[in-house]
């Protein structure tokens, strides 16, 4: 055999020997909390059904925890993520070691609505609101929206605590209240029964909702995996924006629900997804300190950079091509 000839089929053999020794590339596994299966939490599912983990070599397993006990669970390790970030506020405020990576809704999606002779916020003067809980995010919605069209809370409306949105549309039924601030899709379910929609969240005000947050140790010791995990939702959450229909299906088989219920949902919602690059908004993110201070009775001032690390979003951005804001 010519040597040339020789020295290419061993080459040819070498590599083959190579390429079947070597073992497969495995994924990194990582657990990410979220509170919920609906279209809040969705970007999740979207980065798990569409293959954006996997682009990433992550193998996310997404697990069902509310705030409180995700915020725990990432001091203790038992989480790698969570995709709670007013929670998270609160926990960085209180000296535990978590930071907000980025934020993935950057508005609410509530709407107040209101019993069929009431034409615009200004005409709920001295009507009876009503909110999930107090000091709830849709209980600070209602305020600011109130606020906005000049309606004081504290003197206008009487407020009562009623619960979750289907209670808060059998009261406006019965005609016990005379306003509620619900979520989508109860905003579409309102509709139908002959209430008005007088004011959205997301037309007056940003304020960073969900997002992506991590112990201090994880973004100091796997920088890497956090700035990939950051990544592949940030595409899912563009990926909402831009294919509905896709969008609706993931929709329909995660949180188990009827297209026409996924669809309410995402036509209620799309508007508060932030669909660009994962920035905070940081008009909205002070939004979210200043609660989170009055909440817990801090009066010193706070930075951004006390409760929030951008450097994996920055990287996260300039491996997408994006440009942050």
């Amino acid at each position: 055999m010519p040597i040339k000839r020789f020295f290419s089929a061993l080459l040819m053999a070498v590599g083959i020997i190579s390429a079947v020794s070597c073992p497969s590339f495995a994924a990194d596994k990582i657990r990410i909390g979220v509170s919920n299966l609906n279209i809040t939490f969705l970007p999740a599912a979207v980065a798990a059904k569409k293959g954006f983990f996997r682009d990433e070599d992550l193998e996310a397993e997404i697990i069902r925890i509310s705030a409180p006990v995700a915020v725990v669970s990432l001091v203790s390790g038992d989480l790698d993520y969570a995709m709670v970030l007013g929670s998270s506020v609160r926990a960085a405020l209180r000296g535990l070691p978590i930071k907000v990576l980025g934020c993935f809704i950057d508005a609410l999606a509530f709407a107040l609505i209101t019993q069929p002779g009431i034409r615009s916020p200004q005409d709920v003067k001295g009507k009876t609101l009503g909110v999930s809980t107090f000091g709830s995010s849709s209980d600070v919605s209602a305020r600011i929206m109130l606020k906005h069209y000049g309606v004081d809370p504290e003197r206008d409306v009487k407020i009562l605590a009623v619960g979750r949105d289907s209670a808060l549309l059998a009261a406006l039924k019965q005609k016990l209240i005379d306003v509620a601030v619900v979520s989508p899709p109860a905003d579409a379910e309102g509709k139908k029964m002959g209430f008005h929609i007088v004011a959205r969240a997301y037309d007056i005000f940003r304020y960073p909702a969900i997002g992506l947050a991590a112990n201090e140790k994880k973004i100091s010791e796997h920088p890497n995996e956090a700035t990939r995990t950051l990544k592949a939702l940030i595409r899912a959450n563009r990926y909402m924006r831009e294919d509905r229909a896709g969008t609706i299906q993931v929709l329909t088989e995660w949180a188990k629900v009827d297209p026409a219920s996924a669809a309410a949902a995402y036509d209620g919602s799309v508007a508060v997804f932030n669909s660009a690059d994962g920035s905070i908004p940081e008009d909205g993110f002070r939004l979210v300190i200043q609660q989170a201070k009055k909440e817990l009775k801090i009066t010193r001032e706070v930075e951004i950079t006390e409760v929030s690390n951008l450097s994996i979003l920055r990287e996260a951005q300039k491996q997408l091509g994006l440009k942050g804001r």
